[in-house]
């Protein structure tokens, strides 16, 4: 067995082990993190999740993230926009590549593969290292990075696992007493996902053959109020490729779940069951839409080459969580009385402690069964987007055992919260918080319970490659020249974060840039803050396509628009889900002249003005034309 020493070590190849891993080296730690998989990324490449969900406005595409998503463009020349889901979507293997790329260039991070921990080594009351079945690691600091929270168990640090009564936490949507449902489910169902293949109109795709375990029975309506085609253009990727990773009679598993937690064979058989139904309905699609689809080919790394089209291991939407210094609940997710965004978290001392943000709706996954949630959407830039809300860094850090933090889905967090904590933008967040704070304990000689949270914060607003934010800003995107004084602005003052998450920073910043193409119509106001361009090109096969914004500048003027106002926009379409992404906006006051629309400010009291203003314009002109 090979011994090895390091500075920090992360167990865990997935989202946040990864991105804890890239920022602890990036700040200088000796780092090693060991994968399971010949992959790093999880649910973002391994896990086949390849429309993430969340953090897709252009003031919360920061830090780790904001720079995967721009990577991803650079390397991925037909787009992002191709799925009705997400805003996202992108071939599993471009995503490996950015991760392995990235590695690659700090020679200060090592990477290790194929190994799982065996056995978590103590001294005291403090986590010192790791043993693998081929080597021990030593380490100052160790994270927990595995899907689930395989160290909590094996150093016996208290965590969670399952449901908790209203009791314990008054969360709103907890049930009251354990019922049929808590028992059948005690997490949210994992999802095997697999990619499928459009071959062509007049190919015959090779045939997906039966698994031994396998009721067809089990889909009839899976695509029933949507149709096949909208069923598809779900997770549809570039090239002919579909994500299949669909919840409603679908191939979402959750059949005696609790499997996932006991031994290892009970393990490996739930994953045998949850591979085989997942199938059974790729099985069950050919035979419904027939041989025109079938199973992608060489799309993961594997030495079977019928099962590539499925990913290396499941997508778990929850695992072991840490009993933590603090801990996210349903309030901590859920918008201000009144406003649009969740309050920011306080630490003991009284000081703003946020680390990382998401922005996902409250989304629980039990396979047959609805189960209401206290909602947690606003619209935003002409689309439905989930409430900003903030993980504080008592979340990442155990109440007393000392050498260890988590930076994955293992973080401090009630079942109810981990439906929105869960999602793959705000865990690569929370793995960038991590990381930061074990080079930051390093360099102080600390541990994770002594770290000052504004010292984290700082090292991450300033990071040299990715800073991120801490404060979700609707209106600051992080190109703006006043984003650092307005993050800090917030954190020091906590009470003064605004209901509507608009910061009064400057107006005349504009980050619009004519990209796509140009696009000329009639603008038309839809029923909650919806948006309709009418072509003036009368040839279109498409005369009227949903406008979406996602820069504050483009979300403001359509905001400003007069109904049947004559625009001109830049963008790209998405045709799986109608829409047009708004990257600039024009007025057009008569033909062949153009005017810029600038908000007097992007401010809460004075934009409210303009808008009441504007309606009473807008009155006037209806008045005087109904005369």
């Amino acid at each position: 067995m090979l011994q090895l020493k390091t500075d920090i070590l992360v167990v865990g190849g997935g989202t946040g082990g990864t991105a804890a891993a890239l920022q602890a080296a990036r700040r200088g730690a000796n780092t090693i993190i060991v994968s399971e998989f010949s992959w790093l990324g999880g649910m973002l490449t391994s896990a086949g999740v390849v429309a993430p969900d969340g953090n897709e406005l252009a003031a919360l595409q920061t830090g780790l993230w904001g720079a995967y998503i721009r990577a991803l463009q650079q390397q991925q020349p037909e787009g992002l926009n191709h799925s009705w889901v997400s805003l996202f979507t992108y071939h599993p293997r471009t995503g490996a590549t950015i991760f392995s790329q990235w590695v690659e260039q700090l020679p200060n991070l090592q990477w290790i593969q194929g190994q799982i921990p065996l056995e978590v080594l103590k001294q005291d009351n403090r986590v010192t290292g790791v043993r693998f079945a081929e080597y021990e690691i030593a380490a100052k600091i160790i994270l927990d990075g595995t899907e689930l929270g395989d160290l909590l168990a094996l150093a016996d640090i208290p965590h969670r696992w399952g449901w908790e009564l209203q009791k314990e936490f008054n969360e709103p949507s907890a049930p009251a007493e354990l019922n049929a449902l808590t028992e059948r489910y005690p997490v949210q169902a994992p999802t095997w996902v697999f990619l499928l293949k459009d071959y062509g109109e007049s190919a015959q795709a090779p045939e997906i053959t039966p698994p031994p375990l396998h009721h067809p029975e089990q889909f009839i309506g899976a695509w029933e109020g949507y149709g096949a085609k909208k069923f598809l253009n779900y997770g549809r990727l570039p090239g002919g490729l579909f994500m299949i990773n669909w919840p409603k009679c679908g191939n979402d598993y959750g059949e005696k779940v609790g499997r996932l937690v006991e031994s290892p064979a009970a393990i490996e058989e739930f994953h045998k069951e949850a591979l085989w139904h997942s199938q059974s309905f790729a099985h069950f699609i050919q035979t419904q839409l027939g041989r025109r689809y079938g199973l992608a080919e060489g799309v993961f790394p594997t030495q079977d080459a019928t099962k590539s089209a499925f990913a290396l291991h499941p997508y778990y939407r929850e695992s072991r969580r840490l009993q933590g210094r603090g801990t996210v609940t349903e309030q901590s997710i859920l918008p201000i009385p009144g406003g649009c965004v969740a309050t920011l978290p306080r630490n003991g001392r009284g000081e703003a402690s946020p680390v990382a943000f998401g922005n996902y709706a409250n989304d629980h996954h039990y396979p047959g069964v609805k189960f209401p949630l206290r909602p947690k959407s606003m619209r935003w830039g002409g689309r439905w987007t989930g409430t900003p809300f903030t993980i504080p860094y008592d979340a990442l850090v155990p109440m007393e055992t000392e050498g260890l933090l988590v930076c994955e889905k293992n973080i401090s967090v009630s079942h109810i919260a981990n439906g929105s904590t869960r999602l793959q933008p705000t865990v690569m967040n929370i793995g960038q918080a991590a990381g930061m704070a074990a080079a930051l304990c390093v360099e102080r000689n600390c541990q994770p319970q002594e770290l000052p949270v504004r010292e984290l914060q700082e090292a991450l607003l300033q990071d040299s490659i990715a800073p991120a934010a801490v404060v979700p800003l609707l209106n600051l995107p992080p190109e703006h020249p006043e984003w650092l004084k307005w993050q800090r602005y917030y954190l020091d003052n906590p009470d003064a974060y605004p209901m509507d998450g608009n910061c009064l920073c400057r107006s005349d910043f504009s980050s619009e840039v004519e990209v796509g193409e140009r696009y000329e119509g009639t603008l038309r106001r839809l029923k909650e803050k919806g948006y309709l361009l009418q072509l003036k090109d009368r040839t279109a096969a498409k005369k009227s396509w949903s406008l979406i914004a996602l820069r504050p500048e483009v979300n403001q003027k359509l905001e400003c628009c007069a109904e049947g106002q004559e625009i001109a926009v830049w963008g790209n379409r998405n045709f799986s889900g109608g829409w047009l992404v708004v990257e600039k906006l024009r007025e057009i006051e008569r033909e062949g002249e153009e005017k810029q629309l600038v908000p007097q400010t992007v401010g809460r009291g004075t934009f409210f003005i303009q808008r009441i203003l504007k309606g009473f314009l807008r009155k006037i002109k209806g008045l005087k034309l109904r005369k």
